[in-house]
């Protein structure tokens, strides 16, 4: 039996880079659970795009994007119109999919995360441009 290779340096980077994503995720849905919410879908994958998390309070439906940096001002900053555009055609994509009532308010939103472990939740982050 031959041994495989050892993994990349960039391999490992971005097995790093995944296992902190997921941490992330894990620390923002406990966020929004403190705040009464239900994770109805984490990291759902459609044909538009990835949304990381998908939350429900009452008649509230979220659409939230986690974001992990260095700094809270750091996360932030690092959501793009790009990303942006992707996350709105990703819940266009799950609400066509998925039934759900007529009565729902929904919003986009975000959750900033800092490596020395504080974090905010920013509700209404951005809306659906276009």
């Amino acid at each position: 039996m031959t041994e495989s290779p050892a993994p990349s340096a960039l391999t490992l980077k971005r097995r790093a880079a995944h296992r902190r994503g997921v941490a992330g995720e894990e620390r923002a849905a406990m966020m929004l659970e403190a705040q009464g919410f239900t994770i109805l879908a984490r990291r759902l994958r459609t044909p538009a795009g990835e949304i990381d998390l998908i939350a429900r309070r009452e008649s509230l439906l979220i659409f939230c994007e986690v974001k992990l940096r260095d700094t809270l001002a750091h996360a932030a900053e690092s959501l793009s119109l790009r990303q942006r555009q992707r996350i709105v055609a990703a819940a266009q994509a799950y609400l066509a999919s998925t039934p759900l009532p007529d009565t729902l308010d929904m919003r986009f939103d975000a959750i900033v995360l800092a490596r020395d472990g504080s974090g905010e939740h920013l509700p209404g982050a951005f809306e659906c441009e276009g």
